[in-house]
């Protein structure tokens, strides 16, 4: 079981749903779609891409330049149907006032566009100006979605954004977008909560967890295999991806790992514009149901 004080719903004053946290669901036709109900019947879909970036709250490194416009225009030109973002934010009342460019709508909304109808928002950190935090968008419905907080200590605000997606035709696919902490004793612990987070899901449906793992000491992976959990890159390639700094990788923090499922032709983009576009280079997994 996940310990009461790291769910989400016992923990009302940082992660309680509002208009910042939330998923939008619509039908073919437009309609809105209660959540926890499905959407029209669709093919069967035996496969999707997934994408995991650390966005930098739309700036590039060292904050030197706002350029989430950019990040947009890039991330809606690749073909994939599940997005998980850290550092995004929901408001900063200050960036408002500054950037002539800012969009009215929640950093995640603005990436979602019209690429992916639904998205679900858990807010980690809050601050006097606005609040960040992990997003998930998606092609397939969201019936389902909590913020899981696992911070340590009372610093650095972490969370686990947990999703219920509606793959048409196969088994409900349950998906996790991470961003841990700087500190390896604090990601030991939060590794522990994903894998309490794990223990409770149905051992036979597929999982994908993806996001920024800040494991640059290369511990995780050994710790999840203890929950069946397969590592992209290092199924492919023999190690996970270098991922930090983007425009010059040294550094293996981001991760897509699986169970029940399979992985095909991971990719680092490495390249522009990626590598102008955040501090972390992103992701791209193809995942077999």
């Amino acid at each position: 079981m996940i310990p009461r004080q790291h769910q989400y719903p016992d923990r009302p004053s940082a992660n309680t749903t509002h208009e910042e946290e939330r998923s939008i669901k619509e039908n073919k036709d437009g309609s809105a779609v209660p959540i926890g109900e499905r959407v029209d019947a669709a093919p069967t879909v035996t496969s999707f891409r997934l994408m995991t970036a650390n966005v930098h709250k739309g700036f590039t490194f060292f904050n030197r330049r706002f350029i989430l416009p950019e990040l947009r225009a890039a991330v809606t030109q690749l073909s994939t149907d599940v997005v998980c973002l850290q550092e995004v934010l929901g408001v900063h009342r200050r960036h408002e006032q500054r950037y002539h460019d800012w969009p009215a709508a929640p950093q995640y909304e603005y990436l979602a566009d019209t690429m992916w109808p639904q998205f679900a928002y858990g807010r980690n950190a809050v601050y006097p100006d606005g609040d960040h935090g992990n997003a998930l968008m998606s092609k397939f419905p969201i019936i389902h979605h909590q913020n899981l907080d696992v911070t340590i200590g009372g610093t650095e605000e972490r969370g686990l954004l947990y999703c219920v997606l509606d793959v048409p035709r196969q088994k409900e696919v349950h998906a996790v977008c991470v961003h841990l902490g700087l500190r390896e004793s604090h990601r030991r612990q939060q590794l522990h909560l994903l894998g309490a987070l794990l223990e409770s899901l149905p051992p036979t449906e597929p999982v994908v967890v993806a996001g920024d793992f800040n494991d640059w000491r290369g511990k995780a992976t050994a710790i999840l295999e203890q929950w069946g959990l397969r590592e992209a890159f290092v199924e492919a390639y023999g190690m996970p991806a270098k991922t930090f700094p983007a425009r010059w990788p040294l550094l293996r923090l981001d991760r897509v790992y699986v169970r029940n499922a399979r992985t095909h032709a991971p990719s680092v983009l490495y390249r522009k514009p990626w590598s102008h576009l955040s501090d972390h280079a992103p992701l791209v997994v193809e995942i077999h149901l």
